[in-house]
């Protein structure tokens, strides 16, 4: 199938400065993995941010627990930021919970309604349940990973969002498109509002010193969340244990409150982005 590739002169005149907020954007036919690729140049003294490193076709895009997949050319969007937030290191859970907001909120330009299932699933609606995302399916995904710095930590924040596939092109059930979900919508012009709406959020945070909550971010992330009210199932990383229970809130820190009940009284279990193995919204 052809697809229509990014305009890239297009995405230079809206993203790079002096008139855009990026300092850097490359757009390359394909790659292993931006987010590899980003790492690496992370670890150099000279790697500018934010920046921004796209590919028209990934062969082993990285996921969470080290999972892999790949797009078709032009399917999709393949993109990670570099970036140096000026927050506390406590603050920088929530630059993975800000970039689904990011993604729901480009999406909503489109006429999309997204939600994200914390830490970094963004989903659509859909009229059948499934264990694991209760009646949703997931439309992108979201990976940040700290690169330590001699002063600020660099982050590089990978998004993949399925825009164009057919269902036979998805690598899971559980996935969807916009296509699939009734939307045309421009590679393009979507890549330039999630890169808006992530530094504006981000921007928001630096000014905030980090305070997610004093800002507003933490209410407008709940607000999007579709975890938040949900009965869930968390496996803990290494399968030392499993949670069942509601998901009730976030933490100053972006972590997730989990309600579980047990011998006739409830508790509440802080759990970080970096416990989880899987989380699963309750199916019917």
């Amino acid at each position: 199938m052809s697809r229509t590739p990014l305009d890239v002169e297009l995405l230079r005149r809206a993203l790079l400065r002096p008139t855009g907020p990026l300092a850097r954007l490359d757009v390359v036919a394909e790659s292993a993995s931006t987010h590899a690729d980003l790492v690496a140049r992370a670890r150099t003294t000279t790697a500018q941010a934010p920046a921004l490193l796209v590919a028209e076709h990934q062969t082993a895009g990285r996921g969470r627990a080290g999972r892999s997949w790949r797009t078709p050319p032009g399917a999709a969007l393949t993109a990670s930021w570099l970036l140096r937030p000026d927050v506390p290191g406590t603050a920088l859970g929530w630059v993975p919970l800000l970039a689904g907001l990011a993604v729901v909120r480009a999406l909503a330009t489109t006429g999309v309604e997204a939600r994200v299932k914390w830490p970094n699933d963004v989903l659509l609606p859909h009229a059948d349940e499934i264990d694991g995302f209760g009646a949703f399916r997931k439309v992108a995904g979201v990976l940040a990973e700290a690169v330590p710095g001699p002063a600020h930590p660099t982050v590089v924040l990978g998004v993949g969002l399925n825009v164009d596939q057919e269902a036979g092109e998805l690598p899971v059930p559980t996935a969807t498109s916009l296509r699939l979900a009734g939307t045309v919508a421009d590679r393009g012009d979507l890549l330039a509002a999630v890169t808006t709406e992530l530094l504006g959020l981000l921007g928001r945070l630096e000014a905030a010193d980090g305070d997610a909550t004093g800002c507003g971010l933490a209410e407008e992330c709940a607000a999007a969340s579709a975890t938040l009210g949900a009965r869930v199932r968390v496996e803990l990383a290494g399968g030392a244990e499993v949670l069942e229970g509601t998901a009730v809130g976030l933490t100053d820190d972006g972590a997730l409150v989990v309600a579980t009940e047990g011998d006739g009284s409830v508790r509440e279990r802080v759990v970080t982005a970096g416990d989880v193995h899987h989380l699963r919204l309750a199916g019917a």
